[in-house]
Formats: C-alpha cells, sequence, structure tokens
C-alpha cells in the first residue's frame, strides 16, 4: 500500500524553503506549461471541467495569521515573516506579497479559461485531453495552495456546533411542521426536503454517549444514553419485537429466547418457515429467500435473528423522535432507514426483496384501495413471500367485531387480485406467496383488481415517487423468480446472462470485482496500524482480533456494481454495507440488489434517512467528482457536514478520488475536527485517499 504522507489534516502539503522561489517556480511552471500544451494539443468539444468554489477567497482575508497559530497547527513560516522587524515594514511586506499572489491567481485562471475556450471551439477530439486535464487540475491545487500560504494557520474556519435538540433528529422528516401543515392520514410521516432541511452545524453526541461493544456483542447489548429512549418506553414497549428487552443501569439487553417473555423470536420465525413448507428458518435460504424487508420492524429483533442464518434483512419505520426503531437496529448493527409510503415510493426499484414482513407495525393496509399492498407487490421478486402479523388477521367468524372482519375481507380481496397465493394461516399471522408468472395477471376477470402499470408508469428508479396504483416490474427483465436464482452466496457473483439484463460485460464485472478485493486489502493494512496508533485502547478493553470488528455498519455513498460491499464479504469482515447510488449518476441499483445485498437510490444535496452517529465507516468513490459535475444545489461543505452527521464518533472515512479534489477537501476536514491522512496511491499519479476518524466530543452538558 502507498505511505502516508505528513499526518494533520495537511498532511503532505508543500510548506517549507523559501516561499518567493516557490511563487516564481509556479508562474514558470503556468507558463511552461501553456506554451507545451499549445504546442501539442489540438481543440476538442469535449473539454473536462472542474467545478470549484472561489478557490481563491482566502487571498482576500484580512487575517494574518501569528507565528504561534501557526505552529500550533503544523505550520513553519519561512524566517524573514516571522522576525521581529518593524510593524510598518512587516505590513508592507505582506501586502505586496498578497498584491502579488491575486494577480497570480487572475492569471492562471485567465489562462484556464482561455485554453477552455480554445477547446470547445474545436470540432475534433484531441489525444492530448487527459493531459489538458491534468494541467488544470494542477493549476487548482496550485492556486490552493497559495490561499493556503497567504492564510496561514486561520485559512479554515471551525464549523459550529448544533444545538442540543438536533442530537437525534432526521432532517426532511419534521412530523411537527407536518402536523403544522394540516398533514394527516400517514402523510405526516413523508419525507419533505426543502433549502431549510439542511443542517451546517456538527451534531454532538449525547453527554453520557459511549463508544458501541464490538460485534456481534453490540448485536445484543446497546448503551441506553446513545439513543433515545427513556426508561418507561423500554418497560412500556408492547409489540412483539419490542418485548424482548431488557433494562440494566445503562443498557438495553435483547433477548432471542427468553422464557420472560410470552413470545419469543426463534418460535416465531420457525413458525414463518413451517408455514412455507420449510423445516425451518434456516431452509430459507435453499428456498430462494437472501434479502428480507421488514416493516415497522420493532427493535430489528427478526433481522438480528435471522442474519446468521445467511438472511439480510432491511428495517424500515417511520421517524420518531423518541423510542425509534430504526436509531435503535442500527445501534445493534443491523440495516435500517427512515421510510414511510403513505403517499410516495419506497427508494428501491421494483422486485427488490425475496421476503416481505409487517408485524403489528400500524400500517392501515385496507385504506387507499389497497395502494399500500400493491407497493409491496412492487417490491416483491416473483415467487416471494409476504408474512403478515396482526391484531385483525386471520379473525374466525366467531369473533363478533364486524369492523375487523370487514378489514381482514378487505385484505383477503386485495391480495386475491394480486394474484397472490394464501399459503397458511396461523394464529395472527398469514403468507402469501407472490406468483412465479405473469399468467394469472391476464386471467383475471375483466375489471377485477389492480390493472398492469403502463411502460412509462413502471421505472426503476422510483426515487420518492407518487404511490401507483397499477401492479409494477411485470415489463421488467429482471423478472425472475427467487427459485430459479441462485442461492446465496452464489448469487454475489450474477452469471453472464443476468449481467447481459443489466447491460453489464462479464469482463467488466470480473474486472471490478479484482480491484476491490485489493482495495480492501490495501484498506484494512492501512486502517489496521492507525487503530492502534490513532485509536487509543479503552479502558479494559483487550486488543481486537482481526478484522479488528471496530467496524460494523458500512456506508457506501457510490456503490457502483457493489464491488466494495462484496469484497468485504469475501475477506470474511463481520459488516454489512448500505449501497448507495446517487440519482446524479448511473442507476446500478437493481444490480447491487439482484446480488443479494441492499441498498437505495439518494441525492446527496438531501440528508440521508438515518439518524445521526449510525454509520461506522463511510465510503465513496468518484462521488466528488460525480457531484462536482453534475450538482449545483450543493457545496462540498454540505455533503461532509452531512457524513459527518451519519458517522458515529471515532468512525472512518476513506475518500477515492482526483488529487485536486482529495486536496481541497482535505481543508475542509479541518473545521470538521477530523483527524485525516492524504495518502498516495501506488502506480496511480491521478487519483489519491483521504483517510479520517472522528473525533468524539460530547456536547457541554457531560461535564456536569
Amino acid at each position: 500500500m502507498a505511505r502516508p504522507l505528513h499526518r494533520g489534516v495537511l498532511g503532505g502539503g508543500r510548506l517549507s524553503g523559501n516561499i518567493q522561489d516557490y511563487l516564481e517556480d509556479t508562474q514558470m511552471k503556468i507558463k511552461t506549461d501553456k506554451q507545451d500544451f499549445d504546442k501539442n494539443s489540438k481543440p476538442s468539444s469535449d473539454p473536462a471541467s472542474l467545478s470549484l468554489r472561489n478557490p481563491f477567497q482566502f487571498l482576500l482575508s484580512d487575517n494574518t495569521p501569528s507565528k504561534q497559530d501557526s505552529v500550533e497547527n503544523g505550520f513553519v513560516a519561512p524566517d524573514q515573516y516571522t522576525s521581529s522587524n518593524s510593524r510598518n515594514r512587516h505590513f508592507l511586506t505582506l501586502l505586496i506579497l498578497k498584491f502579488s499572489l491575486i494577480l497570480i491567481v487572475i492569471l492562471g485562471l485567465t489562462v484556464s479559461l482561455l485554453w477552455t475556450i480554445s477547446l470547445t471551439t474545436g470540432g475534433s477530439k484531441s489525444p492530448m485531453i487527459r493531459g489538458y486535464r491534468r494541467l488544470q487540475e494542477q493549476l487548482v491545487s496550485d492556486l490552493w495552495d497559495i490561499g493556503e500560504l497567504s492564510l496561514g494557520a486561520n485559512k479554515v474556519k471551525d464549523s459550529e456546533f448544533c444545538s442540543p435538540e438536533f442530537e437525534n433528529f432526521v432532517p426532511c422528516f419534521n412530523t411537527s411542521e407536518n402536523h403544522e401543515l394540516g398533514l394527516t392520514e400517514g402523510k405526516e410521516f413523508d419525507r419533505r426536503c426543502g433549502p431549510m432541511s439542511k443542517q451546517n452545524c456538527l451534531v454532538l453526541a449525547p453527554p453520557k454517549y459511549k463508544i458501541p461493544h464490538r460485534w456481534p456483542t453490540g448485536r445484543d447489548v446497546i448503551w441506553i444514553d446513545n439513543v433515545k429512549i427513556t426508561a418507561q418506553e423500554v418497560l412500556s414497549s408492547g409489540s412483539l419485537t419490542k418485548r424482548m428487552m431488557m433494562l440494566d443501569e445503562d443498557q438495553i439487553s435483547f433477548s432471542f429466547a427468553s422464557s420472560m417473555v410470552d413470545d419469543n423470536i426463534e418460535d416465531y420465525s420457525h413458525q414463518i418457515a413451517e408455514m412455507i413448507g420449510l423445516r425451518n428458518e434456516s431452509y430459507l435460504v435453499q428456498a430462494g429467500v437472501r434479502a428480507v424487508l421488514d416493516i415497522g420492524c420493532g427493535y430489528g429483533s427478526l433481522g438480528a435473528h435471522l442474519f446468521p442464518k445467511q438472511l439480510l434483512t432491511m428495517c424500515i419505520a417511520n421517524y420518531e423522535s423518541s423510542d425509534s426503531q430504526v436509531q435503535i437496529a442500527l445501534e445493534r448493527g443491523l440495516p435500517a432507514i427512515v421510510a414511510s409510503f403513505a403517499s410516495k415510493q419506497l427508494p428501491f426499484p421494483s422486485l427488490s426483496f425475496d421476503m416481505i414482513h409487517s408485524a403489528w407495525d400500524g400500517v392501515e393496509w385496507d385504506k387507499k384501495d389497497g395502494i399500500y399492498l400493491i407497493e409491496v407487490d412492487r417490491v416483491l421478486r416473483p415467487g416471494g413471500y409476504f408474512v403478515w402479523t396482526s391484531p385483525f388477521a386471520n379473525i374466525p367468524d366467531s369473533v363478533r367485531d364486524k369492523e375487523n372482519l370487514k378489514r381482514w375481507d378487505f385484505v383477503r380481496s386485495i391480495a386475491k387480485d394480486l394474484c397472490w397465493d394464501l399459503l397458511s394461516q396461523q394464529d395472527k399471522t398469514v403468507v402469501w406467496r407472490k406468483p412465479s408468472k405473469k399468467d394469472c395477471y391476464a386471467s383475471r376477470k375483466h375489471g377485477s383488481g389492480p390493472l398492469i402499470c403502463k411502460e412509462g408508469h413502471d421505472v426503476e428508479s422510483p426515487y420518492y415517487h407518487p404511490l401507483e396504483a397499477c401492479i409494477g416490474g411485470t415489463r421488467s427483465r429482471r423478472w425472475i423468480p427467487i427459485e430459479e436464482r441462485d442461492t446465496w452466496p452464489s448469487r454475489a457473483t450474477l452469471s453472464s446472462k443476468e449481467l447481459a439484463v443489466h447491460g453489464v460485460l462479464p469482463d467488466d464485472f470480473a474486472e471490478d470485482n479484482i480491484n476491490w478485493k485489493s482495495a480492501v486489502r490495501d484498506y484494512w493494512s492501512l486502517l489496521s496500524p492507525l487503530i492502534f496508533s490513532d485509536h487509543p485502547k479503552r479502558p479494559g478493553d483487550e486488543d481486537p482480533i482481526p478484522p479488528y470488528n471496530m467496524v460494523r455498519n458500512v456506508l457506501d455513498m457510490n456503490a457502483h456494481f457493489g464491488g466494495f460491499n462484496s469484497a468485504l464479504l469475501d475477506a470474511r469482515k463481520s459488516v454489512w454495507v448500505m449501497n448507495v447510488v446517487p440519482t446524479s449518476g448511473v442507476n446500478h441499483l437493481p444490480l447491487i440488489l439482484d446480488r443479494g445485498f441492499v441498498g437505495v437510490l439518494h441525492d446527496w444535496c438531501e440528508a440521508f434517512p438515518s439518524y445521526p452517529r449510525t454509520y461506522d465507516m463511510v465510503h465513496a468513490d468518484g462521488l466528488l467528482s460525480l457531484e462536482t459535475v453534475k450538482q449545483s444545489r450543493c457545496s462540498t461543505l454540505d455533503l461532509f457536514y452531512e457524513i459527518d452527521r451519519l458517522l458515529r464518533p471515532e468512525g472512518w472515512v476513506i475518500l477515492r478520488d482526483t488529487t485536486s479534489l482529495i486536496e481541497s477537501a482535505r481543508a475542509i476536514t479541518a473545521g470538521l475536527k477530523w483527524e485525516a491522512r492524504v495518502i498516495e496511491i501506488e502506480s496511480n499519479n491521478d487519483e489519491k485517499l483521504l483517510v479520517c476518524q472522528k473525533p468524539l466530543i460530547r456536547s457541554q452538558a457531560s461535564s456536569l
């Protein structure tokens, strides 16, 4: 792996030597690069553009750093500027220097603009475009360095901390505001993102926050002060999964098979398997089940129990200001996001899950002509199972509650119209199976049940589109019954036939897997010494055993084919990955889900639907380039604020991108108070890594 540069937020910066020599060298470099480029290049119609938000803003600052400040921040100023000369001479020298720097910046930007114009007016693509891009990126990097030199230690303004009410707040899910707007019938839980939903501040950890237990201990025991829940809420939890909790001083313990509760999750999951026709839940994988969507998951106990069975369960639930199902599930190291489908589609493409589970979730399935069940059908794969446990499910005729009987009859009727096969009914649990073939839809009586979605209404990128009252996914080339797909873990490696459905060449897919396996080995070899050198061992803890298990929840912000996820599993890391496909890029989410992973579509100019402090590692390959080119609604700083909100204290950030963007991003990390290093990549002069760690900073109340 490449060697690390200087430690700190400015690792690798050129800050030694005589500054005047450096400026002269920079001027000569710009002039020479322009002459070389003009001599060797031809005009191009496809120039590479680099968006930069005021790279010379630091030159216009009136603040001049002191020698003490420079030393404290890792700078060593040249002697001629730190001597004890008179104040007037010192001021005049700095004034001349700043004026010279501004002229250099203006000259550099003018030259870059002239190059761009000459390229865009040409009619043929130049073989020197790569060289042009390198020159332009180097120019930007030089301008940033000049700006840093002119401003010194105060070049990055420290970010402000959010007020305490933001400790557990999820932007875009303001139920109080939605109530004031008069939204009801579940719409108050809908996601509403606007200009005011951005948080331009750092979210502090609660006063008594503690680093979570390592996996798998963290699955069964969490610190009560890490989540917003009271002891009374723990003791009064009443659902099937919530009753699996015990309060023990400052911790919450979860039990799968406790004699202290009426029901337990092991018996319940065993019952589901038997209703499908299997011996027990361990055989679900052989039946084609890998990905499970748990609607209203309680605190994730079903997913925690199924995880050792090679089943990956995604929890979705409404935003809750306290006693949150999603927040606690994530604290336990289980996949979860805040999601509501009261009026909008879920951020998943059609045919995404092998099983959908709903138990005591409060969803009014009999409302709005069954449109919620139609949305379930959209994301359920052919041959997949819908498991429903409800107080009015499977009500015997002897019960004379006409209202509940009416609701039960309606749900059964909609399920029949969707061509679902009723497999079994036990107690208050019912299991349906979605058809593997499409014949049933054509054989229905005319006018009975939802229509098949028209081609324009059945899309693979349903990013919070309005709910559709039609059957989706039937036109997709991904209509493959779960019993015909490879079982896990073979499913992770798609066949050439399956790749053709996604428009991906087998060679490209294989190369991507090989590259990510190598990258993960390099990442872990890089983090391993950092864990012991930069991450002090907590009192009472023993040295972790490889793979160190300090990382459990991983967020991949630009997942591509899901290769990072696949490589982590191949390396036997005890992690799960939330694969995010940016809406500004190519939509590979269907491919990722078909591999047996979990993920969502997301616009990174908006807040991610998760609580603060929910991921141990945030990874992004090429995201800065993607967002810089295609986004104008938000800045790179906005993106970093969001990363900081999602990242747990002592969590890691790994960014891979072009050298110029990484060098620009490292300056932002100082204001965020992250520890950061810029890492060179062997045999790659175009890209670098930025490896960061977020410190643990609690709110001021911690000192009380």
